[in-house]
């Protein structure tokens, strides 16, 4: 069952990160009649300080508070407030991913005065790039921490001896362990890696080494052939060489 694991962790987390972001922009380019910039801001810095919020900064509030009414509410009106384990931690995740959003906040500053000498600078706030955020969510799955399911007055680590250990408020939390994503399990709905075409010289995700599980990859050379070197012949018509390439193509065993 893939409930409660790692990757439902994760799911959770980046929905609610994408919600925030997806509604904040919209705020910011003012596509929503129900928000717009973040006004809090405008009266911060002075020209005497060399700079002054200005600019539409990003109204994260408005994205997050949104995010936990179209998230958050469901998950409480079937379980009644968490409910369950399985549900506080899927709260949790949704929470995870909203603060992973307001964490990866930055200040963007434009330059003013004569010849860009930069005597003041007109600054505000803005969301990093969903890719970077989605980066950062990816380093909390894999140090993603197991929680008990059995849930008393809060959260707490199904490892006994490191239960003193407080549980951030970005950490992600799952109950059950994964299943072997590498062997095939039809039932689960599992297709594992045997047959998946890997990169031999990566060490990422699409490696050779990570994704055959240790069982090794065959090498079978892959003929291309394709046109090249199409030009434009006088007229009409278009006359093209046929080229053709072998690669060396790696699945897994």
């Amino acid at each position: 069952c893939f409930v409660g694991t790692k990757e439902t962790a994760f799911i959770y987390a980046v929905t609610s990160a994408g919600l925030v972001h997806s509604v904040t922009r919209s705020c910011s380019a003012g596509n929503v009649t129900e928000c717009s910039c973040d006004t809090n801001l405008r009266h911060g810095g002075s020209a005497s300080e060399g700079w002054h919020w200005g600019g539409c900064s990003d109204d994260i509030h408005y994205g997050m508070s949104f995010s936990r009414k179209f998230l958050d509410v469901p998950i409480r009106n079937v379980t009644g407030k968490s409910g369950s384990g399985l549900a506080a931690m899927n709260l949790h995740n949704n929470e995870a991913g909203r603060q992973a959003v307001a964490k990866l906040m930055s200040v963007d500053c434009r330059c003013h005065g004569v010849s860009g000498s930069c005597a003041v600078k007109t600054c505000w706030k803005t969301m990093s790039s969903f890719e970077k955020i989605g980066w950062f969510l990816k380093d909390k799955y894999e140090n993603s921490i197991q929680i008990s399911d059995r849930l008393k007055k809060k959260l707490r680590r199904k490892e006994k001896s490191q239960r003193k250990i407080p549980i951030g408020k970005e950490d992600l939390l799952y109950v059950n362990k994964s299943p072997n994503y590498c062997v095939e399990d039809q039932k689960m709905g599992i297709p594992g890696t045997q047959g998946r075409e890997c990169n031999r010289t990566s060490d990422g995700p699409d490696g050779c080494n990570l994704l055959c599980c240790g069982r090794g990859y065959n090498t079978h050379v892959v003929r291309h052939v394709e046109r090249c070197e199409c030009k434009f012949v006088w007229c009409c018509y278009v006359r093209c060489r046929r080229c053709e390439t072998m690669t060396d193509v790696h699945t897994c065993k």
